[in-house]
């Protein structure tokens, strides 16, 4: 009886999965050699690696590397237990037991997380995804505004240009064709002469005056003359 007991309560307990943290994933480990390395110390479950940046690849690409690396892991076991004998016994040691082993040289960068599962980790990718999503928005948005600028300007440019360039010949040829009268200033020499051709232009009006009016007096004198013949015919013999 107490060994079916004993047998029903190891049945009966919940086995609970444990998630180690990786924080340095060496250039050119893979998911598989994690599982590979890692199965030795107990069953692995899920396994994720966050890629690289991907301005960090697009430098690579341009370098002539067409490598995928990754920065940082996550590493299901299946028993909580485990994950935490592993993280303790693993943690600063190097990575492969054997020297031919190319990650020989790395150290495991590891922690045990506790109370942390799985979906939180699916969560924080979430909203990763989404921030990163919106971020990429942002700048698509913000260079659109640039371009548009630009090529706002560029276009100012060219019209105020081409305004320019009609006042300026419009002003070119305004002064071409445009005749400038200016009166120029008298000189002294020339004020005097005037002033003498004034007075002897005066003595001539008086002259032709002086004339006019001698030759209406002798007109009159005629006049009365011939009157005085008319009406007294014989006035002087009497």
């Amino acid at each position: 009886m107490a060994d079916k007991g004993e047998k029903g309560s190891c049945q009966g307990k919940r086995v609970v999965p444990g998630i180690l943290y990786l924080g340095h994933i060496p250039p050119r480990l893979r998911p598989r050699h994690i599982r590979n390395m890692l199965s030795l110390h107990g069953e692995v479950g899920r396994i994720f690696l966050q890629a690289e940046e991907r301005f960090v690849r697009k430098k690579k690409k341009k370098a002539g590397s067409n490598a995928k690396d990754f920065t940082e892991g996550w590493v299901e076991f299946r028993d909580k237990r485990v994950a935490k004998l592993v993280a303790a016994s693993l943690n600063n040691a190097p990575m492969g037991t054997r020297k031919k082993n190319r990650f020989h040289d790395d150290l495991w960068n590891m922690k045990y997380l506790h109370r942390f599962k799985w979906s939180h980790l699916s969560e924080r990718l979430a909203i990763e995804r989404q921030v990163r999503q919106q971020r990429m928005r942002a700048e698509v948005s913000q260079a659109k505004r640039e371009t548009n600028f630009y090529l706002q300007n560029v276009e100012r440019s060219k019209r105020f240009s081409k305004a320019d360039r009609k006042s300026a010949g419009d002003a070119e040829g305004g002064t071409a064709n445009k005749q400038w009268n200016f009166t120029q200033r008298r000189t002294e020499d020339e004020i005097q002469c005037m002033k003498s051709v004034g007075k002897a232009g005066d003595k001539v009006r008086m002259r032709k005056r002086l004339e006019v009016a001698e030759r209406a007096q002798e007109k009159s004198q005629t006049n009365r003359s011939l009157l005085h013949k008319i009406f007294n015919p014989t006035g002087g013999t009497a």
